[in-house]
């Protein structure tokens, strides 16, 4: 997968390849789905949403730039994939996911797959995790129309963030921000097509 889906669309990062070959992708998924966890596409996990394709993950993850020790927010836990490929590389993930029966299904994952460098809570992810900003980076798995201000505001000086940023129900732009100067820089760097970001998100 690695090889074929990933390192031949063009993601360098030694890191980020490093940890897409060391997480069991079919981990994160039912055992029905075995057979095809480890094609580039997504696979759906429940409540109407999905694991994101592999090359996506990748691709997320190589653009925000980690060397280790970061301390990284996450947007949408959904299965715990992504989490998971983040917490091999970083230091700390703060992980929110907004729906309660795929929190408790995460939840009990991640502790049996014995990650004690994920931080995972129920809530709001439109309004990121204020208690533990600011951030070095954050990634969103879900996509709203514009960049959340409380996410930019929690986002270091320097910093990334990774958005699927646009229509909420066809495609959207996968968009690099660097927080400079306390404003936003942007970078899109391709479509892609998430779910929409439920919460606040969804009202603004």
């Amino acid at each position: 997968m690695v090889e074929q889906d990933i390192e031949k669309r063009g993601v360098k990062d030694a890191l980020a390849l490093k940890a897409m070959r060391k997480v069991q992708r079919h981990l994160f998924v039912e055992q029905s789905l075995w057979p095809k966890a480890y094609n580039d596409h997504p696979l759906p996990i429940g409540e109407g949403q999905t694991i994101s394709q592999p090359y996506v993950v990748a691709l997320m993850t190589e653009a925000l730039a980690l060397r280790g020790g970061e301390r990284v927010l996450e947007v949408g836990t959904g299965s715990g994939y992504q989490a998971a490929v983040l917490a091999e590389i970083v230091k700390e993930v703060f992980t929110i996911e907004v729906r309660p029966e795929l929190y408790t299904k995460v939840r009990e994952r991640l502790q049996k797959l014995g990650y004690k460098n994920i931080h995972l809570k129920q809530g709001d992810g439109y309004l990121g995790w204020p208690e533990y900003a600011p951030f070095d980076a954050i990634i969103v798995t879900a996509s709203p129309n514009h960049i959340p201000p409380p996410l930019l505001a929690q986002l270091k000086e320097g910093g990334r963030l990774i958005i699927p940023l646009g229509s909420t129900t066809f495609y959207q732009n996968l968009t690099l921000v660097t927080k400079k100067g306390g404003k936003a820089e942007v970078k899109e760097l391709g479509a892609v097509a998430f779910v929409p970001l439920v919460g606040e998100g969804q009202k603004k």
